[in-house]
């Protein structure tokens, strides 16, 4: 939806300079140098839009952090919200309440196979946390293996399995962890030249590793569905099913994380279902209800359930399960079924944006590849397309970023607020996104390459 009303008639700099103000004097912010950034200030955000005190509107193509699947302020889900709030504000997670029992039931009949229990979190660290807790005491073992291109969150146990840089302040190195490499055949680790070659040989790695841990010694695996964060890198035909086949054989748990792709974001309920491949335990968040109200959560086998039916599970929130949380997902839910949400993601994906974005990738020097499923997509930005190098190191910053910097201002300059991470810009927009509105993008994104392409080798 279009906001109604035209932010530059509704400009207020004072106002957003008191904000700005307020927000440096005491908010202290995530993953920054506090004395090095400048927060915009944000007047509001309605649908796919958000706007400054200034009246400057941007089409967000991070839905916030890949979460508002279903927009900004969505008046079906505020409302859900107010009634909520007016009827019960909050509860303590041990008692049956009405609108926690159906978000659960909704998240259940989404969910791939038999992952019918929902353990509630407030978001999608957590749900990666207990995921993690309820594999080693499930199996008894204390490893747990991730990729090195991976984003599984902040607390403890997710940040140790993590694989980007974000990780590297807080690794312990004591964590349990086990790393390998997953498949991604444009930056092949393995020296694929095929799919099907990049596949056997990611396989044939896992296993390999997990047979010099020892795989009595090894809890579980758990992969981002589609990484998210990391680049986007859609798996090869085969390779989560060959995986399942891997833990299946070692009795390994599998663990998926849906918290970024999972929603509708890769055009179905939950990316496995592109896959054919059901894990043993799902996190979730973030879409959920569009992060309108924090909640996240860990989808569970009927096996691994039953180990706590008479066994107490160590684990539990103070918000686990909240009403307004839940109230936001239920209506959340049931708007993406009524307005196909889901269908809506797939058709962009198929029809508008992945076309878009391959036609834009034939005529920018800049853009070596582009990759994605519904309305997640990343542009990998090269300075040469035949050797893809990168068009800035990994992990870059000051002045060896400056091409990717200079490429988000010119996004923002042509109206579009890009999601960028180290080589790398992703179209992740809201899954109501409208024809016209990617189409929006997709013309901001080509004004924006324009000046990625100056620094490549191509460059005139």
């Amino acid at each position: 939806m279009t906001p109604h009303a035209d932010p530059a008639a509704h400009a207020d700099p004072q106002a957003g300079a008191a904000v700005k103000a307020a927000d440096r004097a005491h908010v202290f912010h995530s993953w920054s140098a506090q004395g090095l950034i400048d927060p915009l200030a944000v007047a509001g955000a309605e649908g796919a839009y958000f706007w400054d005190y200034d009246g400057n509107r941007y089409l967000d193509f991070t839905s916030g952090l890949v979460y508002t699947n279903i927009g900004y302020q969505h008046p079906k889900v505020v409302a859900a919200i107010q009634e909520q709030a007016a009827k019960m504000t909050t509860f303590a997670p041990a008692f049956a309440i009405d609108v926690r029992s159906e978000a659960a039931r909704l998240i259940a009949e989404r969910t791939p196979g038999d992952l019918d229990k929902i353990f509630f979190t407030n978001g999608g660290a957590e749900a990666v946390e207990n995921a993690a807790r309820m594999a080693r005491l499930h199996t008894g073992r204390p490893k747990i293996m991730s990729a090195y291109r991976s984003y599984h969150g902040a607390t403890s146990t997710a940040i140790n399995l993590t694989g980007d840089p974000r990780r590297w302040a807080s690794d312990t190195a004591t964590a349990g962890v086990v790393r390998f490499w997953a498949p991604f055949l444009y930056r092949s680790p393995f020296y694929a030249e095929t799919e099907q070659q990049e596949c056997e040989r990611a396989l044939q790695h896992l296993e390999d590793t997990i047979a010099f841990e020892g795989p009595t010694s090894i809890a579980a695996i758990i992969l981002e569905t589609v990484p998210g964060t990391a680049g986007i890198m859609v798996p090869p035909p085969g390779y989560l099913a060959g995986v399942r086949e891997i833990c299946d054989r070692y009795g390994i748990v599998f663990i998926l994380d849906e918290v970024m792709a999972g929603f509708g974001r890769t055009g179905e309920w939950f990316a496995a279902d592109h896959f054919d491949v059901v894990p043993d335990l799902l996190t979730f968040a973030k879409g959920v209800n569009s992060g309108y109200v924090p909640l996240g959560g860990v989808a569970i086998s009927a096996e691994i359930a039953a180990t706590f039916d008479k066994r107490p599970y160590p684990g539990g929130l103070t918000y686990s399960g909240h009403p307004l949380a839940c109230a936001a997902a239920v209506a959340t839910l049931q708007v993406m079924a009524d307005e196909k949400v889901v269908e809506n993601a797939a058709h962009l994906g198929e029809n508008v944006l992945g076309p878009g974005l391959r036609e834009l990738a034939e005529r920018h020097p800049s853009v070596g590849e582009v990759r994605g499923l519904g309305v997640f997509w990343a542009l990998d930005l090269v300075r040469n397309k035949e050797t893809r190098e990168p068009l800035v190191p990994y992990n870059a910053t000051g002045e060896a970023n400056a091409p990717m910097a200079a490429f988000g201002a010119a996004a923002k300059k042509h109206g579009l607020w890009p999601f960028i991470n180290m080589n790398r810009t992703h179209a992740v927009p809201a899954c109501t996104l409208t024809e016209a509105e990617a189409k929006e993008g997709l013309a901001a994104l080509d004004a924006a390459l324009a000046v990625a392409d100056e620094y490549t080798e191509h460059a005139p």
